[in-house]
């Protein structure tokens, strides 16, 4: 059981590990890209909105889209003052992990997904684009990160449930 737990543990962390580093990618995209802004901007004189558009919406695809890779690392906030204490041992930590992502992550990303689904439906049927002359097209691709990047942190959410779960039962044998 426990051998069944860790290899279905392993693909969805090999998953959100390669996701997250694709979407590192954007970083180095969005980067660029307000270089160029500034560039256009301050030396040229000239500014585009579309640009300006662009640089957030990969700033809320790259939040969005890394949650599971940062969950996956352990780098998301926590009170660490508790957390991180001398005085919690690994097995009391497995247990504060399983408890707060039945309770909260799965439930929440959960909701997040249903109630956002209408959300970028309506933006896809209403070929929703900028309201800014010169803005972007397609605002339902940047809305379809939202169930998308909660998605990939559900998944990597239950990758994270079953890693403690085994460090418990294996506690107690």
């Amino acid at each position: 059981m426990q051998r069944l737990i860790q290899s279905l543990s392993g693909r969805i962390d090999r998953f959100s590990e390669i996701a997250g580093r694709g979407v590192s990618w954007l970083v180095l995209v969005m980067v660029l890209l307000v270089a160029y802004d500034v560039t256009m901007r301050y030396f040229f004189l000239s500014g585009s909105i579309a640009i300006q558009e662009l640089e957030w919406h990969l700033f809320s695809i790259i939040f969005l889209l890394s949650a599971a890779y940062t969950l996956k690392h352990d780098a998301h906030v926590r009170l660490d003052l508790f957390y991180r204490s001398r005085f919690m041992s690994d097995y009391s930590r497995a247990w504060v992990n399983l408890t707060c992502s039945l309770l909260f992550l799965v439930p929440f990303c959960i909701l997040v997904i249903v109630s956002s689904w209408p959300f970028v439906s309506q933006a896809y049927l209403f070929s929703e684009g900028s309201p800014d002359p010169g803005g972007l097209p397609f605002r339902w691709i940047l809305k379809a990160a939202i169930p998308l990047g909660f998605f990939l942190l559900v998944i990597q959410g239950f990758s994270e449930i079953l890693k403690n779960l085994s460090l418990i039962i294996g506690r107690h044998k």
